[in-house]
């Protein structure tokens, strides 16, 4: 076919705009994609078109429009039927990947969304992965057997970014979050504990003032972490800053190095109790750590999140439990 390069020249000059953004060139081509593909497998107009439920010269003008956009022919005309040239074949194999692509794209997102066997992202902090969320899934699972999770363990403001970014459903964090792009509802509380080495002078006593320890070293969650803020909030409300020896990532290293005898910690209680410590009941300030979960406001959940998001909403109250 011959092509009137000349009606080309608008196009090109479009494609070459410096205020064109290149997936504009891509959105283009999307839509004529499998437009191309058909006809390039049926080599023939009309039965690529009855196969696309398309009328025969609607098809025929969009590979004309395609030809014009690449600015090549990518087919040979004989008669009604066609055969591919060579920039055709070239373009050819690399439009079947990208049709593979998108359908495997489309069985994943139909499969995450399925409500019996759907995914459901689910972010929650290091200190309750031991206990707290294993059980959570295996009282789920009970009644929705086939539900598949995605967990993503990290500290509390980690799991927010994940949120805002799209890569998480929900998240368990610690404190409830107070941000406008999130939804948060509170689920229970933690009671923290002041940990301190069993041959420690306050070994001896069950219960504690927090002020009695404002001269201690504290070993703490290295800051960005829910529990560290908490813990800083409550030291300043029982009028100290804490005078930090170590900062780490996880509450049962922290728990360790006070048996090493490294400093104290404010701690939730731990999945069993470890030698080396004694853990005292903080009578002031007030020492728990709220537990929420979270989601992006306007989030649009399929079945399997909705199911398992009621689920946790069900559990305030007995989360820790």
């Amino acid at each position: 076919m011959r092509h009137d390069h000349s009606s080309q020249r608008p196009l090109l000059q479009l494609r070459n705009r410096k205020d064109i953004h290149d997936s504009s060139w891509a959105l283009a081509l999307a839509p004529r994609l499998a437009q191309f593909e058909a006809v390039a497998r049926h080599e023939h107009v009309t039965r690529a078109a009855y196969e696309l439920g398309m009328p025969q010269p609607t098809l025929s003008r969009a590979i004309v429009r395609l030809e014009e956009e690449l600015g090549v022919a990518l087919f040979a005309r004989h008669g009604r039927t066609l055969s591919l040239s060579p920039a055709g074949r070239a373009f050819l194999g690399s439009v079947e990947r990208a049709l593979t692509d998108i359908e495997r794209a489309a069985e994943s997102v139909r499969a995450d969304a399925d409500p019996a066997a759907g995914k459901v992202a689910f972010g929650f902090l290091h200190t309750l992965g031991s206990e707290t969320v294993p059980g959570l899934i295996r009282t789920f699972r009970a009644d929705h057997p086939q539900v598949r999770f995605q967990l993503i363990q990290g500290f509390g403001e980690a799991m927010l970014d994940r949120l805002r970014a799209g890569d998480l459903d929900l998240c368990l964090t610690s404190p409830v979050p107070d941000a406008p792009e999130l939804v948060a509802r509170r689920l229970d509380e933690q009671k923290l504990r002041l940990v301190v080495p069993d041959d420690h002078a306050l070994a001896t006593r069950k219960r504690i003032r927090l002020a009695e320890a404002a001269d201690e070293l504290f070993v703490t969650l290295e800051e960005g972490f829910g529990l560290r803020r908490i813990t800083d909030a409550l030291c300043a409300e029982a009028g100290f800053t804490p005078k930090v020896a170590f900062e780490g990532e996880e509450a049962e290293t922290l728990r360790g190095l006070v048996a090493a005898g490294l400093g104290v910690a404010l701690l939730p209680p731990p999945p069993v109790p470890r030698p080396g410590v004694v853990e005292l009941t903080v009578t002031a300030p007030r020492a728990v750590r709220e537990i929420g979960v979270a989601w992006l406001d306007g989030h649009v959940d399929t079945p399997p999140v909705a199911a398992f998001k009621k689920f946790l909403l069900s559990r305030r109250g007995q989360l820790l439990h």
